[in-house]
């Protein structure tokens, strides 16, 4: 009797575990890594077979990794347009220490009630073998989900197997060690396992072995096959039924007409519920009968007779070759990625093969709202009926300008969308990508820069009047803007890409705009100012205050001409600090609408309190040490002012951003004293330059006296605070560190009582949470019981904390900034991982956002210049090597060793793999004098 032990024990050797990297999202597919199986076919040629989800129809990188954990590169070179199977070739020469052996294909083996065993990577182990009996042979093809990549006019075997994720392509074998089928997909109600017949795989092996394309033909018709009781309740005629089944009597069915794709080849010929009878005047009842003669007939006419009803009709349709539907392009444009429909998408909802499919967003298409499964018709008013026209519709566009784009959503085919996009090219490249069928490998090549923008000519506006029952809000409006800011990479620690809010101008002659740091959060990136309604300017972020949550934007006031935009009008009391609102205190708030409009509303101050915010993951900037206001009956807004009833602005009402418990974004509407713009605005107006802010790295929060009390405050010094400071009096004590290594943190303690600042009593946190211009202040501080006198040195903050970011292979590297600070207990070195890309080798190799690199290669590296220079050094030292001993192939496998630590501390070392053709290295470094503010910087 057979034994299972000496088959396996000799199938296990070509059975592969395969680990790849989808570089780029294309067609069905999206970027991202995973872990799958293949098993050799052919050893001498260095053939493995797998699934066509797993080979992929995008750019990928993949190694396998055999039994004996020798691993070699794999190159993708066929994958079906329709079925899920597919061929990486590898170079048997790379192996060292075995010699695989070719597992057979044998379809015709396949028998309901065979004893089965799958053998692969299943659900991440690299070494699974699952049992099962053949149940089925003529199940229909599984649904994975519209959109996704779906396989079909075909048979599927089916199986109690259980297979799960990772045991894509494995082999289906018997006891003899043949393949009888492929493994492709499971169920996740039940234990069933689906497998793909070898059938039309044999057919390609042997054409891919000798190096040939392919044919594959297609209709653009979609068949299933039905049992003969539908059959006959569609109006299949008996006499039909009964020379089928005499001809063909292993079968229980005929096939007939799913669906029929408009504007293809079988449009208007075949209709949905056709009865195939014959194809070329022969009988056909099966799929591989039916693709045989497709993929044979490539730019023929066949014949095809159908049943239809209650008669037979005869039609002729022409067999299109699928490469022309099987998009091999692409175009990386603004950080998203575009191709030609497919005809797997165009199938997943019955519409033409035309159009342009975006299979990434990215920063450019992301700002009109055309996200992934939207489909391009026009781009500035230049029709995109493929990805050719889309590059020529692209071309004649202008780097800062914006354009009206049309396309629609799949999900909702029968509605049109226009939107407006800005183009801005300078962030990421633009280029045209070509599969080269032999390697597998994508080659790039440029598009035409797009030209730059045109000196704007100036543009007046009006500013029409607001009703007198939206007084004051006439005073206020000259002064509102709206901005609309786009950040292209996730640094900073940001999770979204997109921001709107209003700003306000404070300084007409030099274009200065203020908001929150809700609206503008950091300084990467794209923002537009839209002022009157109608004009629309592209400005730089020009400062963001460290502490309070407000940013300064600028634009060129001379491209407004006459429009009467006016300065927001403070309250001379209130902006000098000499007063600030209190609870009881009437106010009008004039705030900006969700939909633009103004909102004016009468109302008084409810309270006035600390600022509270959580830490956020991952860690960005926080607003803290400052009082909020809060107000009765607040309206619904995105932000706005509070004053009085001439107008004149006594506090701005912000977004303040946060986090909960569970690391989900908030966001809260607060109101801010205008004292504490003072300082920057009169810096900006005087001199353009950033105020000199510094601070104590601490935060603060308040303590009542009986609590001080009872941690030691003496009497004295509690009369001395009730008779200075009124009613209600409350202290300040420190209740966190912001920074460990700031020479603030070495005097400075968790619990201690702030009880004076340069000899004066203070309980107002505005004047330590952030302090100007003095390098050392002396404070007076209750720790432990006892009142110590301290001097301690102040740390200086930037308006622009991130000046430099670096790319490379898909990690974005840049010195830790202030919120991460305040996360970690030691730094572990100043470079920090802010974020990785998807299907990048630093998101393969467990590169993670969080992470600091301590070494490359065993050798130290502190900042971001060490870190540049260790790996410019290594890779002189590689080219240097390989020149030596001849090796031509800058692209093989090249492995960096990095140490990385986490905030907790916890070291590890991680071996990564460079990709320098997908992810080259470049870095962003912030430049006043340039458009956006930056400037970009390729290696290599």
């Amino acid at each position: 009797m057979s034994s299972w032990e000496p088959t396996l024990e000799k199938a296990i050797k070509s059975i592969v575990s395969i680990k790849a990297q989808c570089v780029r999202s294309f067609d069905t597919e999206t970027s991202g890594t995973y872990n799958a199986t293949g098993f050799v076919v052919d050893a001498k040629a260095g053939l493995i077979l797998s699934n066509r989800h797993v080979v992929n129809p995008a750019p990928i990188v993949a190694q396998a990794i055999f039994s004996n954990y020798e691993e070699v590169e794999l190159q993708p070179v066929y994958r079906d347009p329709v079925h899920d199977f597919g061929f990486f070739r590898f170079d048997p020469s790379k192996l060292r220490f075995m010699q695989p052996e070719a597992i057979r294909l044998a379809p015709h083996k396949a028998k309901v009630g065979m004893e089965i065993r799958v053998v692969g990577n299943d659900a991440g182990e690299k070494l699974s073998i699952l049992a099962g009996t053949l149940a089925r042979l003529d199940r229909a093809a599984p649904e994975y989900g519209t959109g996704e990549y779906n396989d079909f006019n075909t048979f599927y075997l089916q199986a109690a197997s259980g297979t799960s994720g990772g045991s894509s392509g494995s082999p289906v074998l018997d006891i003899y060690g043949d393949a009888v089928a492929l493994n492709a997909g499971g169920s996740n109600r039940a234990a069933s396992s689906f497998y793909l017949p070898l059938n039309r795989i044999v057919r390609a092996l042997a054409l891919v072995r000798d190096g040939q394309p392919v044919p594959r033909g297609t209709i653009q018709a979609e068949f299933e096959h039905l049992p003969f009781d539908e059959l006959r309740r569609l109006g299949l005629d008996m006499s039909i039924e009964t020379k089928m089944r005499e001809t063909f009597s292993a079968s229980q069915g005929m096939l007939t007409v799913r669906t029929v794709l408009p504007q293809g080849p079988a449009d208007g010929s075949l209709r949905a519920g056709d009865i195939v009878v014959s194809v070329n005047g022969q009988p056909v009842v099966d799929f591989v009968k039916l693709e045989d003669i497709l993929d044979n007939s490539i730019g023929s006419e066949i014949k095809i007779g159908v049943w239809r009803g209650n008669k037979a009709y005869g039609t002729r349709v022409t067999v299109q070759d699928m490469k022309k539907v099987t998009p091999n392009r692409y175009i990386e444009m603004g950080g998203g990625v575009v191709n030609d429909m497919s005809y797997q998408v165009a199938r997943g909802y019955g519409i033409p093969v035309h159009g342009v499919y975006v299979a990434s967003s990215g920063h450019v298409l992301g700002s009109a709202g055309a996200w992934r499964g939207s489909v391009i018709q026009s781009v500035g008013n230049i029709e995109t009926p493929d990805l050719d026209s889309f590059a020529h519709a692209i071309s004649n566009l202008r780097d800062g300008s914006r354009v009206p784009i049309k396309f629609f959503l799949l999900e909702q085919t029968y509605r049109q969308k226009v939107a407006i996009m800005n183009i801005t090219m300078h962030w990421h490249a633009l280029r045209m990508a070509m599969r080269d069928s032999l390697t597998g490998m994508w080659k790039y090549s440029d598009l035409k820069a797009l030209a730059p923008a045109q000196d704007v000519e100036p543009q007046t506006a009006s500013i029409g009047q607001l009703p007198p029952s939206l007084a004051p809000g006439n005073h206020v409006w000259p002064s509102v803007v709206l901005l609309d800011f786009h950040c292209p990479y996730l640094i900073d620690g940001m999770k979204e890409t997109q921001f709107l809010g209003p700003g306000f101008i404070v300084d007409k002659d030099n274009g200065f705009i203020v908001c929150d740091r809700d609206t503008v959060p950091i300084g990467v990136g794209d923002v537009r100012i839209t002022i009157a309604s109608s004009i629309v300017l592209v400005g730089r972020v020009h400062f963001l205050h460290p502490a309070y949550n407000f940013a300064i934007v600028r634009y060129d006031p001379h491209l407004i001409g006459d429009t009467p935009v006016q300065n927001l009008r403070f309250h001379p009391d209130y902006l000098s600090g000499q007063r600030r609102l209190e609870q009881g205190d009437s106010v009008c708030i004039v705030a900006v609408g969700g939909d633009q409009n103004p909102v004016v509303r009468h109302t008084r101050v409810a309270s006035r309190s600390m600022v509270s915010t959580r830490e956020c993951l991952p860690p960005r900037f926080r607003c803290m040490n400052v009082e909020g206001i809060k107000l009765n009956d607040q309206p619904a807004c995105q932000g706005g002012v509070l004053c009085d009833d001439d107008g004149q602005v006594m506090a701005m009402w912000t977004s303040v951003s946060s986090q909960d418990s569970s690391h989900k974004d908030t966001s809260t509407m607060t109101g801010f004293d205008v004292c504490l713009l003072r300082q920057t605005l009169s810096a900006l107006k005087g001199a353009d330059r950033c105020p000199d802010i510094r601070s104590l790295d601490v935060e603060l929060w308040t303590i009542r006296l009986a609590a001080a009390r009872a941690l030691g405050l003496s009497s004295s010094r509690i009369n001395q605070i009730e008779s200075t400071c009124g009613d209600n009096p409350r202290l300040l004590y420190v209740m966190g560190m912001l920074s460990s290594e700031t020479p603030a943190s070495k005097i400075l303690r968790t619990g201690d009582i702030i009880l004076e600042k340069d000899d004066c009593l203070t309980t107002d946190v505005s004047d330590l949470g952030v302090i100007y211009g003095d390098k050392l202040v002396k404070l007076v501080v209750l720790r432990d019981g006892q009142e110590t006198t301290l001097n301690v040195p102040t740390t200086a903050l930037e308006g622009m904390e991130t000046t430099r970011v670096v790319h490379w292979s898909g990690a974005l590297v840049q010195r830790p900034y202030r919120a991460v600070q305040e996360q970690v207990r030691k730094m572990p070195s100043s470079v920090y991982v802010s974020c990785t890309l998807y299907g990048s080798p630093a998101n393969c190799y467990g590169l993670r956002p969080g992470m600091w690199i301590t070494e490359v290669e065993g050798r130290p590296v502190t900042t971001v210049d060490d870190f540049i220079a260790t790996l410019e050094s290594l890779r002189l030292d590689r080219e240097a090597r390989e020149h030596a001993s001849g090796a031509t192939d800058i692209q093989t496998a090249r492995y960096v060793r990095l140490t990385v630590v986490n905030k907790s501390l916890v070291s590890r070392v991680l071996s990564l793999r460079v990709d320098n053709h997908y992810w080259p290295p470049w870095e962003l470094i912030h430049d006043p004098d340039s458009l956006s503010g930056w400037k970009s910087i390729h290696h290599f």
